[in-house]
C-alpha cells in the first residue's frame, strides 16, 4: 500500500509549475500585491470611521481638586466624575463630504490594488516566457556542444593516425570551448531571470511546464485600472475641496454633561454647613461661524483644485497611452506570427543544410569551417524559432493586459 502511495506522490512532485499556477500563487503571496491589498483595507477602515463620525460621542472623566488654603465658602477638597454626550447638529457639510472623500479614496485604492496585481502578473508572464526562451537556447547550445565534441574526438583520432593536422584539432577545440562558455553564460542568465521570477511569485521554482494563451481579439475595450484609480483620486480631491468650503458655513454643536461631586472640609456658616451641589446636569448649545481668515481656506481650496487638475492631465495621458499600447499590441501579434513563419522556414533549411554538410564533412569533402558555420546556423535558427513562439505568447499577454483583462483567464 505504501509503495502505491509513493508511486502516486513521486510523479506529482516531479511535475513543474505552469504559468497559471505561478500566477495564482503570486496573487496570494507576492509582497507588493499584499501591500496594495492592505492599503485598500486601510482606506476601508477610514471610510468606516467617517461613517461612524455621524453618531454622538460619549466621554467620561473623573477629577480631584485640593486647595492648600481653603476659603470660608469653598471646600478644601473636591472630587467627582462626569459624563458628557456631544452631538453636531450641523457642521456645514464637513462629515458628508469627508465620507464621500473617503469612499472615493477607498475605490481608488481598490483599483490601484488591481492594477498592481495585474502589472506584477504581466511581469511574471514575461519572465516566464523569457526563461523558456533561455532554456531553449541552452538546449540548442548543448546539442551543438555535443556535436562539436563528437567531431573533436573524431578528428583527434585522425590526428593520432596522421590523417588530420593540428590546425583541424585546434579549430574544433576552440569551437568546443566557445560552446562551453556560451552554455555557462546562458546558465547564468537563466539563474538571474529565475531568481527574479521566484521573488515575484513568492516561492522556489524547480521546473516549468509549457503554457500557451488563447489567441483571441476582444471586441470591447476596458479602461485600465490605473486610470480608474486616478479618476477616483481626482473625485476625492474635489470632495476635499468641498469639505474646506464648509468651514465658511455655520456650525451647531450640543453637549449634555452630568456631574456628581463629593467634598472634604466643607465650609460652614454660623456652625452650619453651607449647602453644596451633589450633582449637576448641564446642557450647552454652541453656534459658530468663521467670518474672516485672510483667505487661508480659499487658497487651500485653490491648491487642492490644482492637484485635481494635475491628476486630470495624468488621466488624459494614460488614456492616450493605453490606446497606443493596444494598437501596438495588435501590431506586435501580427509581427510575431510572421516571425514564427520565417524562423520556422529558416530552421527547416538550417537542419537540412547541416545534415548534408555533416555527411560531406565526414566524407572529407568540406572542411571543419564549413561544418562549424552550418552547425552555428542551425543552433541559432533553433533558438530564434523558440524565441518567436514565446514572443507571440508575450504579445498576447500584453494585449490582454492593455485591454484590462485578467491574463490568467486566457491561459489554455
Amino acid at each position: 500500500m505504501k509503495k502505491l502511495l509513493l508511486l502516486g506522490i513521486v510523479p506529482a512532485l516531479l511535475l513543474g509549475d505552469d504559468l497559471r499556477s505561478l500566477l495564482e500563487f503570486a496573487k496570494q503571496n507576492n509582497n507588493l500585491v499584499n501591500a496594495s491589498k492592505i492599503s485598500a483595507h486601510a482606506k476601508e477602515k477610514e471610510l468606516e470611521s467617517a461613517k461612524d463620525n455621524y453618531y454622538p460621542t460619549l466621554d467620561v472623566s473623573g477629577f480631584y481638586k485640593r486647595d492648600d488654603d481653603a476659603s470660608p465658602f469653598q471646600p478644601g477638597t473636591v472630587y467627582g466624575a462626569n459624563a458628557k454626550v456631544a452631538f453636531d447638529v450641523y457642521d456645514g457639510g464637513k462629515k458628508s463630504y469627508t465620507k464621500k472623500q473617503k469612499a472615493n479614496e477607498h475605490k481608488s485604492a481598490l483599483f490601484s490594488s488591481k492594477d498592481t496585481q495585474k502589472s506584477i502578473l504581466l511581469t511574471i508572464t514575461q519572465d516566464y516566457y523569457n526563461l523558456k526562451t533561455l532554456q531553449a537556447r541552452l538546449q540548442a547550445q548543448e546539442e551543438a556542444s555535443r556535436a562539436v565534441k563528437a567531431q573533436l574526438e573524431r578528428v583527434k583520432h585522425f590526428y593520432e593516425a596522421e590523417l588530420a593536422t593540428s590546425d583541424d584539432v585546434d579549430r574544433l577545440q576552440s569551437a568546443y570551448d566557445s560552446t562551453i562558455y556560451a552554455i555557462e553564460s546562458i546558465k547564468f542568465q537563466i539563474k538571474a531571470v529565475k531568481k527574479s521570477l521566484e521573488i515575484k511569485v513568492g516561492k522556489r521554482i524547480a521546473s516549468l511546464e509549457d503554457s500557451i494563451f488563447k489567441k483571441t481579439v476582444q471586441q470591447d475595450q476596458e479602461e485600465l485600472d490605473s486610470i480608474q484609480a486616478l479618476k477616483y483620486s481626482k473625485t476625492a480631491l474635489l470632495n476635499l475641496s468641498e469639505t474646506i468650503d464648509s468651514y465658511y458655513y455655520p456650525t451647531i454643536h450640543i453637549e449634555d454633561t452630568y456631574s456628581v461631586y463629593e467634598y472634604e472640609d466643607k465650609p460652614t456658616m454660623a456652625g452650619r454647613p453651607i449647602p453644596l451641589l451633589d450633582n449637576q446636569n448641564e446642557i450647552m448649545a454652541t453656534i459658530g461661524l468663521r467670518l474672516f481668515d485672510f483667505g487661508t481656506i480659499k487658497e487651500q481650496k485653490e491648491a487642492i483644485k490644482l492637484q485635481a487638475d494635475a491628476l486630470n492631465q495624468q488621466i488624459i495621458y494614460k488614456s492616450k497611452e493605453q490606446q497606443m499600447q493596444l494598437e501596438l499590441s495588435l501590431d506586435r501579434i501580427h509581427t510575431a506570427k510572421l516571425n514564427i513563419k520565417s524562423s520556422k522556414s529558416a530552421l527547416k533549411a538550417a537542419k537540412s543544410a547541416l545534415k548534408t554538410i555533416t555527411q560531406k564533412y565526414s566524407a572529407g569533402v568540406v572542411d571543419n569551417v564549413v561544418y562549424l558555420d552550418a552547425l552555428s546556423s542551425k543552433t541559432q535558427a533553433q533558438a530564434v524559432y523558440k524565441k518567436a513562439l514565446n514572443d507571440l505568447e508575450i504579445a498576447y499577454a500584453l494585449y490582454y493586459y492593455y485591454n484590462n483583462k485578467n491574463i490568467e483567464d486566457f491561459i489554455q
